[in-house]
């Protein structure tokens, strides 16, 4: 929603919002655009800040019975999703490149986006963070492409379809499929009958770039795919694979020959170097070269929580992450670890989504833990055992409901050369400054 506010902004429109508990990038971003941002959903906003509105883009936060949406209802006033006004004011004549999947998007698309404007083709995207090269997660321009991250959550209160059935893309980018938002999908089928959906939408010249290892993507063409299919991925001991390729050396090939290394490459772990070759297939679709794309993500700087290092304090590093699903877990621990050697590697979570809450993949949270030396879970708010869960882990795990608490045992266990990864999809208290003060001043 704040990316929207942004290319709203930019198109001349004049723009306000209202939010809870907004914090970095995003708010940052809103205020550097002179976006006006208020905090709650009070009714009286519509004779304030709101006052004579053209129209109310309700977000997919927003539920029945939040004071300002019934409000806007009571008056019969008009109201959209941030989807659908995209798809009508932005994406209508557009060529639209979508990124999908359970995981990698933010990171997928950025890297798209990047690949596009180093061959000058000056796209307009919507990304779910900030990329650094970029500095906004959001814009418009006058060219013909845009980039989008294409989320499987649903659109609004009044729209139960996943958003990613607004955009109607050329080029579609399915990263994977797995089974998350436990909140609104009962299972895994539902999801891929959204998928299902998406594909639907892809126009007969359109193509798909696929995860060629997803068994979940390989049902969802089975039920009608009527575009171009490529398909990608890690090639087999025999030489034998998809259509691309990446080797753990950076190696690209398309249709087994050579096309190039994707190296210097900033970001680590190899499902960034499966990002960064379903991008270079995206974007070869809209007619940028394997050697120019390969050119371009050498100077790629990489996102906003996105395995960020926040600072480093008496040689002890913090880096902040995105990931809040066991599968995202495991990989960003996983990258960590191969980046690090024998280093000690202290993954701290906020196990903070709403499926994460839910308990649904508490399960899959030992195994996923499984690389990193010491596991500091934050317990605040969970309506569910983690000691319990994380048992597996024995003495290596530990547990706090306060978050003063976390900091100092984290500060307390943490030596020179560690690195200490803060796992939450929200601002978990600002942990990461906090931390970073805290082992400054036992220095």
């Amino acid at each position: 929603m704040g990316g929207i506010a942004a290319i709203a902004k930019t198109a001349g429109h004049t723009v306000t919002g209202c939010d809870a508990n907004v914090y970095p990038p995003m708010s940052t971003q809103l205020e550097s655009l002179g976006i006006a941002l208020t905090q709650g959903y009070d009714a009286s906003q519509l004779d304030t800040v709101a006052r004579g509105a053209d129209v109310f883009v309700i977000g997919n936060a927003i539920s029945r019975g939040n004071p300002l949406l019934e409000a806007i209802l009571d008056g019969n006033l008009p109201y959209t999703s941030g989807p659908q006004w995209l798809a009508e004011n932005v994406l209508r004549d557009k060529w639209v490149l979508a990124v999908a999947g359970t995981h990698g998007k933010t990171t997928a698309t950025a890297l798209l986006a990047w690949i596009l404007d180093h061959a000058g083709m000056n796209p307009g995207f919507l990304i779910g963070g900030v990329a650094i090269d970029f500095g906004v997660s959001a814009r418009i321009t006058d060219s013909s492409f845009f980039v989008i991250e294409a989320d499987e959550y649903d659109t609004a209160f009044c729209d139960k379809r996943s958003k990613f059935v607004h955009y109607r893309p050329r080029t579609l980018i399915l990263n994977n499929l797995e089974y998350d938002h436990a909140d609104i999908f009962p299972d895994l089928a539902a999801i891929e009958t959204q998928f299902h959906h998406l594909v639907r939408t892809v126009p007969h010249r359109g193509r798909l770039i696929v995860n060629g290892a997803e068994e979940s993507l390989g049902r969802v063409l089975a039920r009608g795919c009527w575009s171009e299919v490529e398909r990608f991925g890690i090639a087999a001991a025999s030489g034998t694979g998809p259509d691309w390729t990446v080797a753990v050396d950076g190696t690209v090939k398309l249709g087994g020959a050579p096309q190039g290394q994707l190296a210097p490459f900033s970001l680590i772990g190899r499902h960034n170097q499966l990002n960064a070759l379903a991008a270079i297939a995206a974007a070869r679709h809209a007619g940028v070269t394997v050697a120019a794309s390969l050119a371009s993500l050498a100077s790629f700087r990489g996102i906003k929580r996105r395995l960020e290092l926040k600072g480093t304090v008496n040689d002890v590093a913090v880096y902040d992450d995105f990931a809040h699903h066991p599968s995202a877990i495991a990989a960003t621990v996983d990258a960590l670890r191969r980046a690090v050697g024998t280093a000690r590697v202290f993954a701290v979570l906020e196990p903070r989504s709403n499926t994460m809450k839910l308990g649904t993949m508490k399960a899959m949270l030992p195994a996923s833990l499984a690389a990193a030396d010491r596991v500091f879970c934050y317990t605040a708010n969970l309506g569910w055992d983690a000691a319990a869960a994380l048992a597996p882990l024995g003495a290596r795990a530990e547990f706090h409901d306060d978050l003063g608490s976390l900091i100092e045992a984290i500060a307390h266990a943490s030596r020179p050369g560690d690195h200490i990864l803060i796992m939450s999809n929200g601002g978990f208290g600002g942990i990461h400054g906090k931390l970073l003060a805290r082992l400054g001043a036992s220095s």
